[in-house]
């Protein structure tokens, strides 16, 4: 039998991690001790672990708008790779919405494509923003969108919409 190389793709902030809201939208965390990880994502990446390949794709341009160092975010993307054993961290440090890694744009899952020879449309994104939508459907990804309520216009539509993490388990069965 063929194994075909399937991952599911997450959002960081606000998806694998909790994500402070201000002014009505999820900012980035600035150091390892505000961490705390989204409730269920512990149990999500234990049950999916033996048939996807687990990754984490985030934008993190507060590194070039000056307002974190590369140092914490990259402490911060540790950790949370190796508490929740995943396969593999991509980010996208550059604030210009052109750049081909910055979501909504799919650079980082064609890299990681290239790299785990994964079949996208066997592939899941999740993400509880509309960059992470629109990333996704762009990779031909199914998207879950986890809708947190932000003050924030969803300008993709995603194959299926949750209001709770652990609602992935009525749509990836496998």
């Amino acid at each position: 039998m063929v194994r075909i190389n399937r991952a599911i793709f997450f959002d960081r902030d606000g998806v694998l991690i909790k994500a402070p809201v201000v002014k009505g939208k999820p900012k980035s965390i600035q150091n390892i001790k505000q961490l705390k990880f989204c409730p269920g994502i512990n149990k999500i990446c234990e049950y999916y672990k033996k048939n996807y390949y687990l990754i984490m794709v985030t934008n993190q341009p507060d590194y070039e708008r000056k307002q974190n160092t590369k140092k914490n975010i990259i402490e911060i993307n540790n950790f949370i790779k190796k508490k929740l054993n995943l396969d593999a961290v991509y980010v996208c440090y550059s604030d210009n919405n052109n750049h081909k890694d910055r979501k909504p744009n799919p650079g980082m899952i064609f890299e990681a494509k290239k790299k785990y020879k994964i079949y996208l449309n066997k592939s899941y994104f999740v993400g509880d923003r509309w960059r992470d939508i629109g990333a996704g459907n762009k990779a031909k990804c199914v998207t879950i969108f986890i809708d947190k309520k932000y003050d924030e216009k969803l300008s993709y539509k995603p194959t299926h919409k949750i209001d709770r993490l652990n609602k992935i388990f009525s749509i990836i069965k496998d």
